[in-house]
């Protein structure tokens, strides 16, 4: 999970969110109104609704509002991984919003757990070769 994620207004223009992104190097952005969580933006979202937007020749700015997914995964801190990934994987998506008690606490993306699997295989399973492994 990455902690403390940043995150972006319901009512913010997507260059700025898209800035946001950038300057992070982050993927998923959640999206709050009046400190509560009420969606996300990705990446891939932006990508798509720009390309739309060129291919129509509107050059009128976007809003978060108008891209954003307010049907955002939203788990306790204190969540079963298990569960979450069980969910993550029914509802084919990307990302989870964790919160602590009902704030923005993290958020936990497909990476996150690439990374914890790929740790986990290499201690379950170190490489006679690896130095690591003693």
């Amino acid at each position: 999970m990455t902690p403390f994620p940043y995150s972006i207004a319901l009512d913010a223009q997507l260059d700025d969110a898209q800035a946001l992104m950038a300057e992070h190097g982050i993927h998923h952005l959640p999206v709050t109104e009046n400190h509560d969580v009420v969606g996300i933006i990705t990446q891939r979202d932006i990508v798509a609704a720009t390309a739309r937007r060129k291919s129509r020749g509107r050059s009128t700015k976007l809003a978060v509002s108008d891209i954003y997914v307010p049907e955002v995964y939203i788990v306790d801190l204190n969540e079963p991984i298990r569960n979450v990934l069980l969910e993550m994987a029914a509802r084919h998506i990307g990302s989870a919003v964790v919160t602590r008690h009902g704030k923005l606490a993290g958020v936990f993306t497909t990476i996150d757990v690439c990374r914890s699997f790929a740790e986990f295989l290499e201690e379950a399973f170190p490489d006679p070769g690896d130095d690591r492994a003693a």
